[in-house]
């Protein structure tokens, strides 16, 4: 496994730290939900959020690997906001619509004949979520760090 690392170390961590996140959501709700949900080891939204998990392993690599003061670990962690501001701000407002426009079109099928399907509710995260998920990225990356 260290051989893998040393390859990409930022890479590899990211992918490690957004892998490790998905498989704590899906081992989650198979504990306290006692289901199987396939859906968590790809979906969107829950805790921790993998997106940030993702985003601060990789920062914090490379602010490791080529300094804290870098133009790449400036860029990195500018793009790794950019990322986490999305994943709480546009995407939550985007889930609330969701679910506002699922309320409507249930009302509507009670009523009336109407086809449609339902959208996805979960998309983005709540603040918890996102601190959670980065600090989770932060330690991998810390952690792991060849």
């Amino acid at each position: 496994m260290s051989e893998f690392i040393q390859w990409n170390p930022p890479l590899v961590l990211a992918i490690i730290a957004l892998t490790a996140a998905q498989l704590f959501k899906f081992g989650r709700t198979l504990l306290l939900e006692r289901r199987v949900d396939f859906t968590r080891l790809t979906g969107m939204g829950g805790m921790p959020s993998s997106h940030s998990a993702a985003v601060a392993a990789l920062s914090t690599a490379i602010g490791l690997e080529v300094g804290w003061t870098s133009s790449l670990f400036g860029a990195v962690a500018f793009v790794s906001l950019l990322i986490i501001y999305d994943a709480t701000g546009i995407r939550q407002a985007a889930s609330s619509q969701a679910r506002l426009l699922n309320q409507m079109l249930d009302d509507l099928k009670a009523h009336h004949t109407i086809r449609g399907e339902r959208v996805v509710e979960s998309l983005g995260h709540t603040v918890l979520e996102v601190t959670v998920g980065a600090a989770f990225g932060v330690v991998v990356a810390l952690a792991m760090y060849p």
